[in-house]
């Protein structure tokens, strides 16, 4: 197995609708900058929107979806707070608030203690009782997954709208979302994560199944 890492922040948020979205926003990664999207329709369907077909073919051989688009995926920020993600046919703003005492623990705990993979293993029980998330987890094509958390801001407001109609007010992520191992947590957040998928040695450079 090789281990690939991935840094950047992760936010998950919810809808009335029903509706739930993942954002992946890679600052550092083995494709370089990237931003995927994540889209768990009401009655289950999945679907990945990605910038290219390798990174699309990358995110598709870790997790599980219906429909693969690539689709140009564009990703401001403002302030700090204020994001806003172009993922035709979705559309996705929203903001953040200040670190709660959730945060504010993540940001005393070192990084390379933090992203160490016995550490997210340790913490991945007490994640799954108190979040709704898993912090590890096997994934497709004999992959695993480590999320190491550096930080979490609540997403205070939010809007998406996806070909055009809107998904109503920002809800919880619920149910889960269906992706691979694990959900976001249950309350809508942006979280400051490393990742590390472990991939089998010989495979491709994206993971493809031939």
């Amino acid at each position: 197995m090789r281990t690939l890492r991935f840094d950047g922040w992760i936010a998950g948020v919810g809808t009335a609708s029903g509706a739930r979205v993942v954002l992946g926003h890679w600052a550092e990664s083995p494709f370089g900058p990237f931003s995927d999207v994540m889209v768990e329709e009401p009655g289950g369907q999945r679907l990945l929107l990605a910038p290219s077909r390798e990174t699309a073919d990358f995110v598709a051989g870790t997790y599980v979806f219906d429909e693969v688009r690539v689709v140009p995926v564009g990703v401001r920020v403002t302030d700090r707070r204020h994001w806003a993600v172009s993922a035709p046919p979705l559309d996705l703003r929203f903001s953040t608030g200040r670190r709660g005492l959730q945060g504010v623990a993540l940001r005393a705990v070192p990084g390379p203690i933090a992203t160490s993979p016995a550490w997210i293993t340790l913490w991945d029980r007490p994640a799954r009782l108190l979040l709704g998330a898993r912090t590890h987890g096997s994934a497709r094509t004999g992959r695993h997954q480590w999320y190491g958390a550096r930080d979490l801001h609540p997403v205070t407001s939010a809007t998406v709208t996806y070909e055009g109609e809107s998904l109503g007010a920002l809800a919880p992520v619920e149910p889960p979302v269906r992706f691979g191992p694990g959900s976001t947590p249950r309350r809508p957040c942006l979280v400051r994560v490393t990742t590390r998928v472990a991939v089998a040695q010989g495979r491709s450079r994206t993971g493809a199944v031939p």
